[in-house]
């Protein structure tokens, strides 16, 4: 059985999707950008600012299903640009502590309203 997850905390859906679901004790979370919840628009208009965004969404996300940082497995970054990586790595090691969960960080061509980065997660609930 599936459940969702909703938090006013992160970002509303944009699309036919929800924020994430636990199915069988894991939680998928959606790819989210770097927007403020409250604002409905980015965190700034830099990579920084979006990238620290992001991880607040996704911790909102992880605590409204009742589980953490420590409990995520495997991310997937997505960069507008792949010379921000080394300020994706300072980001995130804001929220994700050694053992780091596994991650791919892939460039791509556009993100949706025009964003510099997008994460999507799994994590033990």
């Amino acid at each position: 059985m599936k459940q969702v997850i909703s938090t006013p905390e992160a970002p509303a859906a944009i699309g036919t999707y929800s924020q994430a679901i636990v199915c069988n004790g894991l939680l998928f979370a959606s790819g989210a950008l770097g927007i403020d919840p409250k604002t409905g628009d980015f965190a700034g208009s830099d990579f920084r600012s979006q990238a620290e965004q992001v991880m607040k969404n996704a911790d909102a996300i992880l605590r409204a299903a009742g589980t953490s940082a420590d409990k995520v497995i495997k991310t997937t970054v997505f960069l507008a640009d792949m010379a921000d990586f080394a300020v994706l790595n300072e980001v995130y090691a804001t929220l994700f502590h050694a053992p780091y969960p596994a991650r791919s960080a892939v460039a791509v061509k556009t993100l949706p309203k025009g964003g510099l980065v997008e994460m999507e997660f799994i994590a033990e609930v």
